[in-house]
């Protein structure tokens, strides 16, 4: 059942008393009732249980008491869903579909890949489950960009800020933890002829399998893909868009057209694939796939590893800069262009920034520079990057700045964000209080000694 689900009745508005308002089975045992009512909707009891059993799967934890502050975030929810629609807020089914496969496949992984367990633990069959997460999506979004819209035009002077910080207490200033900026040279260890052919061979042969009809795809998939993600779910990728996969993986499944054909062997930055089409929904595909990746030899790592040592160890003696290492020598494409630089995307603000926390780099990384002093280099070490391939790297300290407390001087633009959110925290809080005064609210007895966050909705 939907955790937010819209009720169209407004004969429980006339019952004397609705959060009584009960559905029963044939015996007379009360299954489900109402127990909140806004505006128009109504909050059922099995609305919060189902938010309460989606957050215990999810290791959610609530502050304050859950059966008092579940039900008033379902209920916060359906007033900025209620301005959205009168803002007519959109959302796009496309978007709307992405998020559901995201939840789906976030879910699979819990319970192992598993789609018995994720029925069972729901209740429900996968096509009832993303029918009724296409609602609650849509309604997500929907609040989303309606907060957004409430904060877009609030702005903190850097006067402001200042005024802020100098009123806090010297104990209520932020911490900023330590910070390194890492630039990196990486070399891949090649891999001899004889362990592609292998892996292809061992493709050639489940294409084979599949075709002549001694097994399914899916059960190769689990026995024996190296993409531990899709391999529980039978190789199932879910809906994706084109921008979201390897292009020359993408260029291949899109081309796709007979569910019953394997597409022939595709070499992407993962490794060696085949491909199975599901289906196409617009323009996202749903494939399953079996993922191989060739074993690098260790005389070809001891290779990579004594290169870029000797590399350090011209870059120690100053014969060339790190930079024209990174942009000459290094096959790192992510960060070649960056003169070898580090960097990530921050999806809360858009940005990008080359500024780490230590336990944010990887682990080897963080590892190889933790002792050293900066403008100095590594020695090389091996790793398995983000697309799970062997890699041998040196790295270099470009800066560091140790833990301190926040300072107007030295931390402006992370003290401004403080402010900046404070604000918006209190302009979203201010929303739902004077929303509420005006939204008609009825609750449950069980819930008129509760402690909530937003006062008047009891009247």
């Amino acid at each position: 059942m939907s955790i937010i689900k819209k009720v169209m009745t407004l004969v429980l508005l006339a019952l004397p008393l609705v959060a009584t308002a009960q559905k029963k089975d044939s015996i007379g045992t009360v299954i489900d009732e109402v127990v909140w009512v806004v505006g128009d909707e109504a909050i059922l009891r099995s609305d919060v249980e189902a938010l309460r059993m989606q957050s215990a799967m999810e290791g959610v934890k609530w502050s304050g008491n859950p059966d008092c502050t579940i039900p008033e975030q379902i209920a916060v929810q359906k007033l900025f869903k209620h301005q959205a629609q009168i803002d007519s807020i959109e959302v796009t089914d496309a978007d709307v579909a992405q998020e559901v496969e995201q939840q789906i496949s976030y879910w699979l992984e819990m319970v192992d890949g598993s789609r018995e367990r994720l029925e069972e633990y729901k209740h429900q069959n996968l096509t009832q489950i993303r029918a009724d997460l296409r609602e609650e999506m849509k309604d997500r979004q929907m609040v989303q960009k309606m907060k957004q819209k409430l904060v877009e035009d609030i702005a903190v002077t850097p006067a402001e800020v200042r005024r802020y910080f100098s009123a806090l207490p010297q104990d209520s200033l932020p911490f900023v933890p330590t910070e390194v900026e890492v630039q990196i040279v990486q070399l891949t260890p090649k891999i001899e002829q004889e362990e592609l052919n292998r892996v292809k061979d061992e493709l050639r042969n489940y294409t084979e399998r599949v075709n002549k009809g001694e097994t399914r795809f899916q059960t190769l998939a689990q026995l024996y893909s190296e993409d531990p993600g899709s391999a529980r779910r039978g190789g199932e990728l879910g809906l994706m868009g084109r921008g979201t996969l390897d292009p020359a993986f993408a260029a291949v499944a899109f081309n796709l057209t007979d569910p019953k054909k394997v597409s022939k062997i595709v070499e992407s930055e993962f490794g060696f694939h085949i491909i199975q089409l599901i289906e196409k929904r617009g323009d996202k595909v749903n494939v399953r796939h079996i993922l191989r990746k060739p074993v690098v030899s260790q005389e070809a790592v001891d290779r990579a590893l004594g290169r870029l040592d000797s590399i350090a160890a011209d870059l120690r003696a100053e014969k060339f800069s790190f930079e024209d290492a990174a942009s000459l020598i290094s096959d790192d494409k992510d960060t070649r262009n960056a003169k070898g630089l580090l960097s990530t995307d921050q999806m809360r603000t858009g940005k990008t920034s080359s500024k780490f926390r230590m336990q944010d780099l990887p682990a080897e990384i963080a590892k190889a520079v933790d002792t050293l002093k900066v403008g100095e280099i590594s020695n090389a070490f091996q790793m398995i990057n983000q697309r799970g391939k062997t890699v041998c790297v040196i790295a270099k300290l470009k800066s560091r700045t140790d833990g301190h407390k926040a300072s107007v001087t030295e931390d402006f633009q992370i003290m401004k964000d403080v402010v900046l959110n404070k604000r918006r925290e209190d302009r979203i809080h201010q929303w739902v209080v004077d929303k509420i005064k005006s939204t008609y609210t009825r609750l449950n007895d069980d819930y008129k000694d509760c402690n909530f966050e937003y006062e008047g909705w009891i009247k």
